[in-house]
């Protein structure tokens, strides 16, 4: 079975500074993924290898494959590749506030911030685009404009703008971001049925957004992974209290987990 992610040895720098170094992580179809660190641990870096918004150094021999390649072109691996971000959230606001939600979904087909004049789409396009929303329980606010939307309703559009290419894997960057919590409930089930699809990479610092699904973990720290593999073996006090340097307990009930400071 060919890796989603496959790197290893991977160094990342600014000028003359690393600021990811020796990052080995293999990520395979049949698995869904937590990425978790303090703020400033290298998870957003990280992430910008995963959309080749950065490379490696090259003075450094390693191997960053993505879906087997090495090389992509962006767009492409964005539709492969479903990465929903913070910023993305923050433009449709900023710069699309009369866009609905059903042009938020069908946007996802030109990359585009919200549906222009000279954009045309075929009846599987908007068959896709219903299907998604259907899925994510957003068909009923198809209508609804970014600007009248709650923070959970257009994060679950920017889902539906990446779940209609069917995408291979979906990265989620700090997902529950501005979320009160009866939307974060609702978003992270809307991910947990997603993951049963789709696999999931969900990078956090959040130990209580972890759902039953996720079934492997990597830690960050300091630039680098500081652990890796099954969820269960990775995720301890031990590991934990060393990542985010303080004495913590982890609490571990049917996949959910839970964290208290000593």
């Amino acid at each position: 079975m060919e890796p989603i992610i496959d790197f290893e040895n991977v160094y990342v720098s600014y000028g003359l500074t690393d600021v990811l170094h020796d990052i080995n992580l293999k990520i395979y179809p049949n698995e869904n993924w937590v990425i978790l660190g303090a703020n400033g641990s290298g998870k957003s870096t990280l992430l910008k290898l995963f959309s080749n918004d950065l490379y490696p150094n090259a003075k450094y021999p390693c191997k960053k494959l993505i879906f087997g390649k090495e090389r992509w072109d962006i767009f492409d691996l964005k539709n492969k590749l479903g990465i929903i971000t913070n910023d993305l959230h923050n433009k449709f606001e900023s710069r699309s506030p009369s866009a609905t939600a059903f042009e938020v979904v069908l946007s996802g087909f030109h990359s585009s911030l919200g549906v222009f004049k000279h954009h045309d789409f075929s009846d599987k396009e908007i068959a896709q685009a219903k299907q998604a929303m259907e899925f994510l329980d957003i068909w009923s606010i198809r209508q609804k404009r970014v600007r009248e939307m709650s923070t959970g309703q257009l994060r679950r559009c920017i889902v539906g703008r990446s779940l209609i290419h069917n995408p291979g894997a979906f990265v989620l960057d700090e997902p529950t971001t501005g979320l009160d919590i009866k939307a974060r409930a609702s978003f992270l089930n809307t991910i947990q049925r997603l993951a049963k699809n789709v696999p999931v990479i969900l990078i956090t610092h959040d130990v209580s957004e972890i759902f039953p699904e996720i079934t492997h973990a990597a830690l960050m720290y300091n630039g680098t992974l500081y652990k890796t593999g099954l969820i269960n073996d990775v995720l301890t006090s031990e590991n934990l209290s060393i990542i985010f340097d303080t004495d913590i307990e982890v609490n571990a009930k049917e996949g959910r987990y839970s964290v208290r400071l000593l």
